[in-house]
């Protein structure tokens, strides 16, 4: 970034954090020893329910199965979480879809497809005919939606939100030490206050431009428990940057209305030292920019060991980051090695538990539990348990399981849809083998 004072001050902030951060890295905690030791290298797969030796019951002929998967290498269990949320002016543009719920979906009336009105019938500042469907009232609902996957005894959430105050006049910032992000809500445990942030931010509204710069800074300083930071320092959990926005950075240099080769450095230099204190970065883009794979999202994501999402609905958010993974784990299929069943039924949560159904026949059941990694390594499980079929005046399972198949349908849209087709592919083509190998076997 070759900008003046503002560099000068900048590059003795970078000096100070490097030496500090030194002091912070710690190495990652090992793989818990009941692991089993077959998913060395692998996925280790931890079946919590049903237990061994427990007899299932149930209205239906399905078994519920709950349990752990994480990548080896993951053997953290606990992690801290950053939501930093792009509050900048854009994010007044409607998502494409029904947010609020209220049965109208918001459209951008300065979209070439919606205007049909006369040049000056629509405000210039109206960026959407239904407010509650907007960018910014999307990434909330996301943000709720990832608040009801996580355990807050294993996961610490808090929240960063971005913009960057303008000068009417010059376009630029409106001073030179403004704070363009700012501390929502500390890393909490505590998910009801996590809500009610989320929902304060959504009343405040959006404005300014957009730095991405100060949004990581000051999510990193909080994950790493730095100088100034809210958040108190916890070393035994993995930390992850989940970072959102609908545009391209915008500040710290030059004009709010247009990008600067130094507003993406500054940024992927903020990106850098994160990386140093060990947080990954997860970024999100969303709308037009997107598909265009830009510079900043990109690197940010490359840089920090992250990934990169593009979100071209922007609307998608929502059930794409109920899809998020902190363990490093895509998908877990459940196998009936007994009846030759494939069950996709599962959810899976982004710390690596998952809930889920397998198709059961009463008498003996044994089921296989396969994991996918992110790079493509899978880990197995098997175990065997009985089932009784009959009334338990029970059905909330039921309910539980059309949930389930639900989300999977919205999953859909997510980033390794491919890879994880084609691992459900191959795990029915395994299955095919085996049975073929076993003639004979009911």
């Amino acid at each position: 970034m070759e900008v003046a004072s503002a560099a000068a001050s900048a590059s003795k902030g970078v000096a100070a954090f490097v030496a500090a951060s030194a002091l912070l890295l710690l190495p990652p905690l090992a793989v818990a020893a009941q692991n089993p030791p077959e998913a060395a290298g692998g996925v280790a797969v931890q079946i919590e329910s049903p237990a061994p030796g427990v007899a299932v019951s149930g209205n239906l002929h399905h078994a519920r199965v709950s349990g752990t998967a994480l990548a080896h290498g993951k053997g953290a269990t606990l992690y801290d979480v950053m939501l930093v949320i792009d509050v900048s002016q854009s994010t007044t543009t409607a998502s494409g879809a029904d947010v609020d719920g209220d049965g109208m979906v918001g459209l951008n009336p300065h979209n070439e497809y919606t205007a049909k009105l006369p040049p000056g019938a629509v405000p210039a500042n109206l960026r959407s005919t239904d407010p509650g469907d907007s960018i910014l009232h999307a990434q909330a609902a996301a943000a709720l939606t990832l608040l009801r996957d996580l355990d807050p005894r294993r996961v610490r959430v808090g929240i960063v939100s971005f913009s960057g105050d303008v000068n009417p006049t010059t376009g630029e910032r409106k001073t030179a030490t403004q704070e363009d992000a700012r501390v929502e809500i500390p890393l909490a445990s505590d998910y009801t206050a996590v809500e009610r942030t989320i929902r304060a931010i959504v009343a405040r509204g959006a404005h300014g431009a957009t730095n991405y710069a100060a949004g990581v800074r000051v999510a990193m300083v909080e994950l790493a428990a730095l100088t100034g930071a809210q958040s108190s320092r916890d070393a035994g959990r993995e930390k992850v940057m989940l970072f959102l926005s609908d545009g391209l950075p915008t500040f710290p240099i030059g004009k709010g209305s247009v990008t600067d080769a130094g507003d993406e450095e500054a940024a992927i230099r903020a990106a850098e030292l994160a990386r140093r204190a060990g947080i990954v970065i997860n970024t999100y883009a969303l709308g037009p920019i997107a598909l265009d794979y830009p510079r900043a999202l990109t690197e940010m994501a490359r840089i920090s060991r992250g990934t990169y999402t593009p979100v071209q609905r922007p609307a998608g958010i929502i059930a794409l980051l109920g899809g998020v993974t902190f363990a490093d784990v895509e998908d877990v299929i459940f196998t009936n090695l007994t009846t030759g069943d494939l069950s996709t039924d599962v959810k899976l949560n982004p710390d690596g538990t998952f809930t889920g159904y397998i198709p059961v026949k009463e008498g003996s059941n044994r089921v296989r539990v396969t994991a996918l990694a992110s790079d493509g390594r899978r880990g197995d499980s098997e175990f065997e348990f009985e089932f009784d079929h009959r009334d338990v005046g029970d059905r909330s399972q039921v309910a539980e399981l059309e949930r389930i198949r639900r989300q999977n349908q919205d999953l859909q849209i997510q980033r390794r849809r491919l890879e994880i087709e084609a691992f459900r592919a191959e795990q029915r083509r395994r299955l095919e083998i085996e049975v073929v190998d076993r003639p004979g076997e009911e």
